[in-house]
């Protein structure tokens, strides 16, 4: 009876698979007057007590999200001559950044019910309704490519290197127009494109010095952000005027 017993219980117990270990070079990131983005060096290894399992081979994912937004985005249309805004859908939630690297190319990565679980790609990271607008997905996609030509979204296919199923590594250039909050690091062993494991890192962008006094003040005190900025600009206006005359002297 106890044998009986123990096999059960071996049965019930989960098979111990692979999980990810995986690191940051650098998990707080300052912003100040001079900053001009950063890169992220971004490792990890997979850990396993059993054989390696080759067919299918192990793939990983790695996504970095900035803190999420609400943001409307408007149709212009030419009425008239003039260009004017016709249509809106407001995006419910989309992160201010995103990117993700896979280490092969992406139906060999992760399938559409994975990415549809876990929102991995770009598309499935930002969440909108679109009510009362046919096309809303046209909005979405003008999204998209406005935030990657600014270098806010990134889609990089086999940019993470895997050595013999057990290292990887990959980087993420982080430009200079970043979103203060908290940066989320996802990482994703997967196999035959269903997730085996994974794994959150937390980068704290912050801004630091002068550029986070200005910033407070002009969301804390408005009135007195725009009293300031009015006496430099008159001061600057003053101070030029000075420099001019002592020169024309």
């Amino acid at each position: 009876m106890v044998r009986f017993l123990a096999l059960l219980m071996c049965l019930a117990s989960p098979a111990l698979g692979e999980e990810v270990v995986a690191g940051l070079s650098q998990s707080r990131i300052a912003i100040t007057t001079d900053f001009d983005g950063s890169e992220i060096l971004i490792f990890g290894a997979v850990k396993r007590e059993a054989k390696i399992v080759t067919d299918p081979p192990l793939q990983v994912v790695i996504a970095v999200a900035g803190p999420s937004q609400s943001v409307t985005v408007r149709r212009k249309d030419k009425r008239l001559g003039i260009w004017v805004n016709t249509d809106a859908v407001k995006v419910d939630s989309a992160p201010s950044f995103y990117a993700v690297a896979t280490s092969a190319p992406w139906p060999d990565v992760l399938n559409n019910e994975e990415d549809l679980r876990h929102h991995v790609s770009i598309r499935r990271a930002i969440r909108s309704v679109g009510a009362g607008v046919a096309d809303s997905e046209d909005f979405t996609e003008a999204l998209i490519r406005i935030r990657q030509s600014k270098g806010l979204y990134q889609t990089n296919i086999n940019a993470v290197q895997l050595d013999e199923e057990t290292l990887f590594r990959t980087s993420v250039r982080l430009p200079a127009n970043l979103t203060e909050g908290d940066y989320h690091a996802r990482f994703y062993l997967t196999r035959g494109g269903r997730v085996l494991d994974s794994h959150d890192s937390v980068i704290a962008v912050q801004k630091v010095g002068l550029e986070r006094f200005l910033y407070r003040m002009s969301r804390d005190t408005p009135f007195w952000y725009g009293i300031m900025s009015l006496a430099i600009a008159i001061f600057a206006g003053w101070a030029a005027s000075a420099a001019f005359r002592m020169f024309r002297a």
